[in-house]
């Protein structure tokens, strides 16, 4: 609740910034006629001035906007990281819609993008429509958990949660409440207990291990890739018409969120191959033919490769089974990772799956400089 809350602040406070009139300074202001020296020292004064104020402006814009986005990184982070540990407590199917919500997001605001290049308003006004749509959705997001713990439905398998946490407890935890009345022993078992939740900790990530390692390694590939490649790809089939101004936002950014929403959504019916299938893993690693692939399309500007995928069809076959790919893998391994421990550390588990699904965005992000480098 505290994320969501502090999301929603972030984005009200954008929204109203889009608004409020910021004309800009008035850095020049020089009197004619003037003699030649003493304008030459009017001007050294007034661009000292002037480069004093805009380094300080510059320095305060960079320093707010970091600070917004640092919010909204981290409590998202928090957010997710909480959701997916609520997920597994329940049947491995609830996972589903949380990641097909994230997918739903991503097609709404690719499609709001293209609504906001067909009506050709403003940019000031878009934007202010972008946050407080944004806001609007948080604040029925927190109404909905505010409602989550009262429903029949949750409150079974939370108590049954708690049941299995009370019934595995340690012996030392046992000693503590009265069975020895030994005051070392039961100092002892303090200091003990956590040991054994740190020990906990590593059992579960080593029995997930490996799908933890999937999820982390299925967005860098995707978020490595996409946008910073598959952006600059360039229509060969515009020649200057109104295919070239849609043909990323529907192309890529569209198409990239309906297939991915697509693939998330279809593990709701169909989940195959198994949690203990090689065929999981084997198809995730075969994921990075993607990146050459879209690295021999026509993206622009370019300095080492050749275009090998000139036609327009290529980006777009390629856009969707990587796409596809990408929401119905990553959500497989979502599925299946807080499934793969007891029903107690299923809440542990999917708070693990989550960090590392955040890691790869991470280091997706990090090594996409790397693949357009390459380009």
């Amino acid at each position: 609740m505290g994320s969501l809350l502090v999301i929603m602040f972030v984005f009200i406070v954008t929204a109203i910034i889009v608004k409020i009139p910021m004309e800009p300074l008035p850095f020049f202001s020089v009197t004619m006629p003037l003699e030649q020296c003493c304008r030459a020292v009017c001007l050294f004064i007034c661009w000292f001035v002037c480069l004093f104020v805009c380094l300080f402006v510059c320095l305060f814009v960079c320093l707010f906007v970091c600070l917004f986005v640092c919010l909204l990184t981290a409590f998202g982070a928090i957010l997710q990281g909480s959701l997916f540990g609520m997920a597994g407590l329940l049947p491995a199917s609830y996972t589903t819609p949380i990641m097909s919500g994230q997918g739903l997001a991503g097609s709404f605001a690719a499609f709001a993008m293209i609504c906001a290049i067909t009506s050709g308003s403003e940019l000031r006004d878009a934007a202010f429509g972008y946050f407080i749509t944004a806001c609007a959705v948080i604040f029925l997001s927190a109404l909905s958990y505010i409602l989550l713990p009262k429903m029949e439905f949750f409150q079974f398998y939370q108590e049954k949660n708690r049941r299995q946490r009370s019934n595995e407890e340690p012996n030392s935890i046992s000693l503590m409440n009265g069975e020895s009345t030994d005051a070392a022993d039961a100092a002892d078992a303090a200091a003990e207990q956590p040991k054994q939740q740190n020990v906990s900790m590593m059992r579960i990530f080593k029995k997930i291990w490996l799908l933890a390692l999937l999820v982390c390694f299925t967005f860098t590939v995707t978020i490595g890739t996409f946008p910073a490649i598959t952006a600059d790809t360039k229509s060969t089939l515009a020649d200057g018409g109104s295919w070239e101004l849609y043909f990323i936002p529907v192309s890529c950014f569209l198409l990239f969120n309906l297939c991915d929403w697509g693939g998330r959504s279809l593990t709701a019916v169909c989940m195959w191959p198994g949690k203990d299938s090689a065929i999981l893993p084997v198809s995730i690693v075969c994921r990075v033919v993607f990146v050459p692939l879209f690295m021999l399309c026509n993206v622009q500007p370019r300095l080492h490769l050749p275009i090998f995928f000139h036609h327009d069809g290529f980006f777009i076959v390629f856009m969707i089974l990587f796409a596809f790919s990408n929401g119905y893998l990553a959500s497989l391994c979502m599925c299946y990772g807080p499934k793969n421990v007891l029903p107690h550390e299923a809440e542990t588990a999917g708070s693990i799956m989550a960090f590392f699904l955040s890691l790869g965005l991470a280091l997706g992000a990090a090594i996409s400089f790397i693949f357009r480098a390459l380009v």
